[in-house]
């Protein structure tokens, strides 16, 4: 098995790579955490998805190819140029909400139905709020995490914030999850109980 060879590239991305070389976007997600997403939002037909960190919207791409048309997805950015350049590139989505706020701010917040995914790709849903996020998902629902394995870049402290955020999750007893050495290290987790 070739676990590199993926056929099912949305159209749209290698115009989002080229966007990404433009304006120096250095945080990209890569073809495996994306590939994974449109996989698990297909096992979810009619679902509500979230995505915290829209960044530059590669991994946003794949759930769209993944969502069904009554489907809904939110995608969260604070950075105004980013939101902007998803609006650019996604904005005529009926099923797509794009917000350029805070994601904490809007987790705490939020008072609407649960979610089938969330994909948790900035620090708000992730390192902070993290209580409030996972009791959004829906029972049988997913909660997605990248960028997990130990980076050069990493500032200090962040693997001892990334150890602590695996040993909550593994001992929360309605989650059931499976780690991965794979991709940028990469948690998937099913909600199974309210």
């Amino acid at each position: 098995m070739n676990d590199a060879n993926i056929r099912d590239i949305p159209e749209i991305y290698p115009r989002l790579l080229e966007r990404c070389e433009e304006i120096g976007f250095t945080m990209p997600s890569d073809l495996y955490i994306g590939t994974l997403l449109k996989t698990l939002i297909s096992a979810k037909p009619g679902g509500r998805f979230l995505e915290l960190g829209t960044g530059i919207g590669l991994s946003l791409s794949w759930m769209l190819d993944g969502m069904d048309e009554q489907s809904h997805l939110t995608t969260i950015d604070n950075d105004p140029q980013l939101a902007e350049i998803a609006r650019e590139f996604f904005g005529e989505v009926p099923q797509l909400e794009i917000l350029c706020l805070d994601g904490g701010a809007w987790i705490r917040d939020y008072e609407g139905e649960g979610f089938d995914l969330i994909f948790a790709d900035a620090w708000p849903g992730k390192y902070f709020d993290l209580e409030e996020t996972l009791d959004l998902i829906r029972p049988g629902g997913f909660y997605v995490i990248d960028d997990m394995l130990p980076e050069p870049n990493w500032p200090e402290g962040h693997a001892e914030k990334a150890d602590h955020l695996i040993s909550f999750l593994e001992n929360r007893p309605d989650l059931r999850l499976t780690k991965m050495n794979w991709s940028t290290g990469v948690i998937v987790a099913v909600r199974t109980e309210v």
